[in-house]
């Protein structure tokens, strides 16, 4: 939620708002009071009264957040009649609320609404107003009304609310906490490996390096072999006769006559090397491998010099999710026979085993169930070359462990017990099961699913695909807030915003939106030069389910209202990537050029 939301309903009567908040936030960008509401910093010394609504701001790092003593010394000078919003900068779904509450209601403080809101250093926000009498005010709904009641029911229902809502709460703080605490010790035990595994990759670094000098020894006596032989070969009396015979009979009148006294010469000459061997060439007599065999073995490495961009797997995973996760990493298959020298050309940022892989069908099938210990020994060869590499072994558990129960036994760096997610293209992309794509999307698709195992092992996030820039270029204040709203407002927020002037859009920045100018550094840009349109804010979600269902260059809207289909052309692109709008070429050209468009039909404000 924006701040302003949260605000503006309980601005009726309120003449003036007081920022007492820490040095370091600038909340002014984002409050858009209305006309006939100031802004004025706190002095300090005068109090509240009613027509005033103090800022006030708690949160972990004094320097932004200001200190607990200014906050209840702000507190102690409300009056009747006065109101408050209280900003919460500590991060995760509970403030520590309970620190002010005694404080609160000492000061008769009653606490109307609270929302969480998404900005950098402020995450939640309570408004609350200092009560002139001993009665409640009525609580409001989600939209800022206030609910009519009279004084005793508003009192029995904040009573039994507080006992129902501290039972459900009590759980998820629970699981929040354990959620917590398994994440830090799996953070120290993947640190604690990964130290170990330092150790260990330089010892197989070292390894390596000693192989490669013995190769390139082998090969530098073979270099001196052969050179010996060929040294030997064009010295030879048969070469010497061939090359004769072969210009007689190029030029038999000017060479016929001399060939008999050359062969003659070559006869006597090699009857002299006979007598003298210590005239064979010393390469020839020393070089180590001589009677060695002739081949010669070559030992290609490949490798590529530019920083990763996407995750790179070696899995041991079922033909379906192989070619699902394919689309979104580097995916490489190791058999039975192969899985230690693939880990070592690939070098993968994690070595996955899928649960369901080893219990279907395919080379690995049968693995850790017990049936087939000579594959449980070659899957533990290829996770200790993982770890020897300094790499990540992960068991993606989609399958009860029971049907496996061997794999338990093998020592993992991570376990992920989840399904493998959902392609989106294999989905119905039918006008009503539009709302499963947009679930799928955001919390079942592989890509979310490979984003979690990337955040595990450190690698490039696939996510990163989903990045949307927002061009725009608003003229004036209006057209700047009306940016702002819509931006804030999209359920798939934009990774930035580029302008040509990033003046009064503060707000975006404080929300985390960057705001640049230049081009744009996202993977899709979306053409917001045109801000009175009304944009819904399922527009960018809506339009990035259906590019990643599609695998498409541009949407947007084309001719005859063609929805979720391949087009030639589009009337109006929405969305396009950014190599193909940096490229320049003109919408017109672009399905002749090679690149797929696809045709969304606009949607209504959700």
């Amino acid at each position: 939620m924006r701040l302003t939301d949260l605000l503006h309903p309980h601005l009726d009567g309120v003449t003036t708002v007081v920022d007492a908040t820490g040095r370091a936030l600038c909340l002014a960008p984002c409050l858009h009071l209305p006309d006939g509401v100031t802004l004025r910093r706190d002095d300090g010394r005068r109090a509240l009264r009613r027509g005033d609504l103090v800022l006030l701001s708690y949160g972990p790092d004094p320097a932004v957040h200001g200190t607990e003593d200014a906050l209840l010394a702000a507190l102690r000078r409300l009056r009747p009649g006065a109101r408050g919003l209280l900003l919460f900068g500590h991060p995760g779904p509970e403030p520590p609320y309970h620190r002010l509450l005694d404080d609160l209601v000492t000061q008769r403080c009653q606490v109307l609404r609270a929302a969480p809101l998404d900005y950098v250093h402020l995450h939640a926000g309570a408004v609350f107003t200092r009560l002139a009498s001993d009665e409640l005010l009525p609580p409001h709904d989600w939209f800022g009304r206030p609910v009519p009641t009279d004084g005793f029911a508003t009192t029995l229902r904040t009573a039994d609310e507080y006992v129902l809502a501290d039972l459900a709460a009590r759980t998820l703080r629970a699981r929040h906490q354990d959620l917590e605490r398994r994440a830090e010790e799996a953070e120290r035990a993947r640190d604690a490996v990964r130290e170990d595994g330092l150790a260990d990759r330089l010892a197989a670094t070292v390894r390596e390096k000693e192989q490669l000098a013995s190769a390139l020894r082998q090969a530098r006596d073979r270099v001196q072999v052969l050179q010996a032989r060929v040294h030997m070969l064009e010295g030879s009396t048969s070469l010497k006769v061939g090359r004769a015979l072969v210009s007689a009979a190029r030029s038999p009148r000017r060479e016929m006559p001399g060939l008999p006294r050359e062969l003659y010469g070559l006869w006597r000459t090699r009857s002299v090397r006979r007598t003298a061997p210590a005239a064979r060439p010393a390469a020839a007599r020393t070089a180590p491998g001589a009677a060695a065999d002739d081949r010669l073995h070559l030992v290609h490495r490949a490798f590529a010099a530019t920083p990763r961009d996407r995750l790179v797997i070696t899995g041991v995973l079922t033909d379906e999710t192989a070619e699902d996760f394919a689309a979104d990493a580097v995916v490489n298959r190791p058999l039975p026979h192969d899985g230690p020298p693939l880990v070592r050309r690939t070098d993968p940022d994690a070595v996955v085993v899928q649960l369901s892989a080893c219990t279907g069908h395919g080379p690995w099938a049968l693995t850790g169930t017990g049936a087939a210990p000579d594959l449980d020994r070659r899957l533990a060869e290829l996770l200790t070359e993982a770890r020897a590499l300094g790499r990540s072994a992960v068991l993606w558990r989609d399958a009860p462990a029971s049907a496996a129960p061997g794999l338990a036994q093998l020592a993992w760096d991570a376990v992920l017990d989840a399904d493998t997610g959902v392609r989106l293209s294999r989905l119905d992309a039918g006008p009503d099961a539009r709302e499963r794509l947009r679930e799928a999307f955001q919390w079942d698709s592989t890509r979310v699913r490979l984003a979690e195992l990337a955040r595990l092992v450190g690698a490039p996030d696939p996510l990163a695909e989903r990045r949307v820039a927002v061009l725009a270029a608003p003229r004036g204040r209006h057209e700047a807030a009306r940016l702002v709203a819509q931006v804030l407002g999209q359920q798939h927020r934009p990774a930035e915003v580029v302008v040509p002037a990033p003046d009064g859009l503060e707000e975006l920045d404080a929300a985390g939106v960057p705001v640049r100018t230049g081009p744009p550094t996202a993977a899709w840009v979306a053409d917001w030069t045109d801000l009175t349109e009304d944009r819904p804010d399922t527009l960018l979600l809506d339009l990035m389910c259906a590019q990643e269902y599609s695998g498409a260059d541009a949407l947007g809207h084309a001719a005859g209202g063609a929805d979720y289909t391949f087009v030639p052309e589009l009337r109006r692109p929405l969305l396009v990537r950014r190599s193909l709008h940096l490229a320049g070429a003109p919408p017109a050209s672009w399905c002749g050029r090679g690149h797929r468009l696809f045709a969304v039909r606009g949607k209504e404000p959700s």
